[in-house]
């Protein structure tokens, strides 16, 4: 999946704003084919970090790279090569979802005779076909997102830059634009910022956590199960002085009646576990890393005391 040379490098960052720190020494990579989930609570520096990878706001330090050439000494880099969704898309209301996806091909610099495909193309794969003759400023929340996305990747750019792209949807919206994100990694670099981590979870290879706009944690996410508390669900109802019993277990937390959240003790593995269940007769019905591991270091990352101004 990775390249030896990464998409995007982001060398020791800092932004400035009015005598004020917003984003300091960040460092970040990722490759073609990665979705990299930009975790943070609001006012972590997310959207300040999005802008400077997209080409929007210069760095006050440090340098953006893109495709092993410097963001800003190549300008035109970032209109041929980005793909950017902010929080809230872009639509022009007098104009509908064809018309609009061809005005933004031009903009992004396609060449003539080849918007018409690459606006038929992004409509079928964002499933805007029933929309395509709409106005823009007729559509629901959750096809505005679809539209803000085929925007994004209508010039099929290397990166892609998402800015809480299910922010205000139902689940079953949040459901179809994360899977369709997924797919989006097979041939492009994602950024996705969010401070919701199930989105992170559904979608993300790696996870940076930015907190008082310093990068405070970056990680494979399945690193972080690997190495922390796993899902047990059982037939029987155990107690916790049973799991204790077991010599791979350093905790148990009873989720429910038969279901536990389990961590091993270094050097074990979910394999182990597995073996002393069944030793045990216990009755294993699912075992699986617990996505609640991200939650322990984002909440313990998020609730540090402030030291700083919050970042915008």
């Amino acid at each position: 999946m990775n390249q030896s040379t990464p998409e995007l490098v982001i060398d020791r960052v800092s932004r400035n704003l009015s005598g004020r720190t917003i984003i300091e020494d960040l460092s970040l990579t990722l490759d073609r084919g990665e979705v990299l989930g930009l975790l943070g609570v609001n006012g972590a520096g997310k959207s300040t970090t999005l802008r400077m990878i997209s080409g929007m706001l210069a760095p006050s330090s440090g340098s953006v790279t893109l495709g092993g050439l410097d963001l800003y000494a190549n300008p035109e880099r970032a209109r041929r090569d980005i793909g950017y969704l902010p929080e809230e898309p872009p639509l022009y209301g007098e104009l509908n979802v064809e018309e609009y996806l061809g005005f933004c091909a031009r903009l992004h610099g396609l060449p003539r005779p080849t918007i018409n495909a690459a606006v038929e193309r992004v409509i079928e794969r964002c499933e805007l076909g029933e929309m395509r003759r709409r106005l823009t400023s007729l559509l629901s929340k959750g096809f505005r997102q679809r539209v803000g996305l085929a925007q994004a990747i209508v010039h099929e750019p290397a990166l892609i830059v998402l800015d809480e792209p299910a922010s205000g949807l139902d689940p079953i919206q949040a459901l179809r634009l994360r899977e369709l994100i997924r797919t989006l990694a097979v041939d492009h670099a994602v950024v996705l910022s969010t401070h919701v981590l199930s989105d992170v979870l559904a979608c993300c290879d790696r996870v940076a956590i930015l907190h008082q706009g310093r990068l405070r944690h970056s990680a494979v996410l399945s690193e972080i199960d690997a190495g922390s508390a796993l899902r047990v669900q059982i037939e029987g109802d155990v107690d916790k002085d049973a799991w204790l019993h077991m010599p791979m277990v350093a905790s148990a937390q009873i989720i429910d009646a038969r279901c536990w959240r389990i961590r091993l003790r270094d050097g074990s593995s979910a394999s182990d576990l597995a073996k002393a269940i069944n030793d045990c007769s216990f009755g294993l019905l699912e075992l699986r890393a617990d996505g609640n591991a991200l939650e322990d270091i984002f909440v313990r990352i998020a609730t540090q005391p402030d030291t700083t101004e919050a970042a915008a």
